[in-house]
């Protein structure tokens, strides 16, 4: 099963430039913020708001609350920027952060274990431009299937998962 054609990952163009001594621009751009640029959160934000949101949305399975997380480690990662390491990648930082925001709020919040019914809680299944209404259809019933399945992994498991197979870190990184 090819699970990369049902559920959508970072878009390429976040992930495929490097820099030639392999910094990506996000990691460059958090160089310059942790030492004080202010002006280089705006290319930070970029880079990594899509990457956070579809994270904490297959983690928490709502769109509004993954907003809400997004800015709560985008928050955590202003007052925490004097202590990134420079030179290191901010994308696996920016994923722990994220991380341990969403524990804190399903720590102190009683979470209601209902699916959720708006259509934006669920990422859209990736169909090619030929595909028929039933290919569609199979694709969206495989994708309920999955996030089925994410839900009743333990949430260790189910964020190494997402880690490791939707957002493409390494192991390592995860």
């Amino acid at each position: 099963m090819d699970w990369a054609a049902v559920m959508p990952r970072a878009p390429l163009w976040e992930v495929a430039r490097v820099s030639a001594d392999g910094a990506e621009p996000a990691d460059l751009a958090m160089n310059r913020y942790a030492d004080g640029e202010d002006a280089a959160f705006d290319e930070v934000y970029a880079a990594l708001n899509g990457r956070l949101t579809a994270f904490l949305v297959r983690m928490v399975r709502s769109r509004t609350l993954a907003e809400d997380l997004v800015q709560e480690t985008f928050l955590r990662m202003h007052r925490a920027r004097g202590s990134f390491q420079r030179g290191a990648r901010v994308v696996p930082w920016a994923y722990a952060i994220a991380r341990n925001a969403c524990v804190d709020h399903l720590r102190h919040k009683a979470v209601k274990r209902e699916r959720p019914t708006d259509s934006e809680s669920m990422p859209e299944p990736v169909a090619g431009p030929q595909s028929s209404g039933e290919q569609r259809l199979i694709a969206r019933e495989l994708a309920e299937r999955v996030m089925d399945a994410l839900e009743r992994m333990p949430p260790n498991q189910r964020e190494a998962f997402v880690l490791l197979r939707f957002e493409g870190l390494s192991v390592a990184e995860a």
